[in-house]
């Protein structure tokens, strides 16, 4: 059993990195499943170094292309640092893939039978200081008079389950639409990617929780963003689809005439 006071010892470094937060852009970027590292004191979970490895732990690429579009951009990252296996900062204490015992073909023995102070013990101090810090930002946004715009980063295994998925970026969204709707419109004229709505996810998997605990009730733009790992495997992949998805998300943003969004001139936007 793991008490709260041990979970997260120093040298495991932080829970959670707030970067470029003095950033002017009103785009703020989430990055949820950004690492694989787990505390020390929970040891491997049980699991192989293939499986720490696999998208089972981690979004592999995910937090390279948010750094690229926090740089290029000048845009705040909230982005996390560990393992969703640990706790998937996307999901709710009370969702059952929180803390999930199995990922696709993965048993993960550490998560087994954990009593109910363990669960509070990943809460307090994975969930709660994530989601407070994505909070901290939002409201000086708006405090500052910019209207913030939510973009959560994420990527996806090509092969979920033994099947092969043909989607390349997916657009999603849950209740508010308005920013996906305009980025699946303009899309076709700025990338050949494979782009569709709520793929390989969608709302009805749960996928949406950090957009509506911090978006809906704010009413501002939000949306997902889910790019197929292959894509981004290397550097320059990952500066080629960080630059496409600058150039959907800024351009989407003009389209729907919003006065108030701020971002710099990027030499590596493409028109």
């Amino acid at each position: 059993m793991q008490s709260t006071q041990s979970l997260i010892n120093a040298s495991d470094g932080p829970a959670l990195q707030t970067i470029n937060a003095d950033g002017t852009s009103n785009i703020v970027l989430v990055c949820e499943h950004a690492s694989n590292r787990i505390p020390s004191a929970l040891g491997t979970l049980g699991l192989s170094e293939d499986a720490l490895q696999s998208h089972a732990a981690w979004d592999p690429g995910a937090e390279a292309i948010a750094l690229l579009l926090s740089k290029s951009l000048d845009a705040v990252l909230v982005t996390a640092g560990f393992s969703r296996l640990v706790y998937d900062l996307n999901r709710p204490p009370e969702h059952p893939d929180a803390m999930r015992t199995v990922s696709e073909i993965y048993q993960i023995p550490g998560n087994s039978d954990l009593s109910q102070q363990d669960q509070q013990a990943r809460t307090e101090h994975l969930y709660k200081p994530f989601h407070d810090a994505v909070e901290v930002v939002l409201d000086r946004h708006q405090a500052e008079d910019r209207m913030p715009v939510l973009v959560t980063i994420h990527t996806f295994t090509p092969v979920y389950l033994g099947n092969k998925r043909e989607v390349e970026l997916g657009i999603l969204h849950g209740s508010d639409t308005r920013l996906a709707d305009e980025l699946l419109r303009v899309a076709p004229r700025i990338t050949d990617f494979t782009t569709l709505r709520n793929a390989p996810y969608g709302p009805e998997d749960g996928v949406a929780h950090s957009l509506e605990i911090h978006a809906l009730p704010r009413g501002i733009l939000n949306v997902m963003l889910e790019i197929r790992n292959d894509l981004v495997a290397t550097a320059e992949q990952q500066n080629k689809v960080a630059q496409i998805i600058e150039t959907l998300l800024l351009s989407a943003l003009s389209e729907l005439s919003q006065p108030s969004i701020q971002h710099p001139v990027s030499a590596g936007a493409q028109a």
